[in-house]
């Protein structure tokens, strides 16, 4: 998505599953001054991200001495998730699962070519006096 430059560690995953603190960090400069913190969680559609999950991901943006972060899921947000992250004065942005999808598909990440469609159309180059179909 151009996080990071070219710097090949500029991401990177520094939690484990189940610590509740940050799962990943991308530096936006090679000095890492600007950073990035993402918390990731793995859900079923019927588990929703609510309200204290974002209010621990900004507690753990705090102890990081970070003022942004991006929270994904597999699954979706409630609405008082979205307004807690909204009203925040920490930036946060949210990708659910249709998100990620999209993101994923636009950026080629996690996903294969399954089949490949050509659309053709009449090429209109031809001169008028030339016969559309030759003998």
């Amino acid at each position: 998505m151009g996080y990071g430059g070219s710097e090949d560690n500029s991401g990177r995953i520094v939690g484990q599953s189940g610590d509740g603190g940050i799962d990943g960090v991308i530096d936006q400069d090679a000095l890492g001054l600007e950073r990035v913190y993402v918390q990731a969680k793995r859900y079923g559609l019927e588990n929703a991200v609510s309200e204290p999950e974002i209010r621990a991901f900004t507690g753990s943006l705090g102890a990081a001495k970070a003022s942004k972060g991006v929270f994904v899921t597999t699954s979706y947000f409630t609405q008082p998730a979205r307004s807690f992250a909204e009203r925040h004065p920490f930036r946060i942005v949210l990708i659910d699962g249709a998100q990620l999808a999209t993101l994923m598909i636009r950026h080629n990440v996690g996903v294969q070519i399954d089949e490949t469609l050509y659309l053709k159309k009449v090429d209109d180059r031809r001169k008028p006096s030339q016969p559309l179909f030759l003998r």
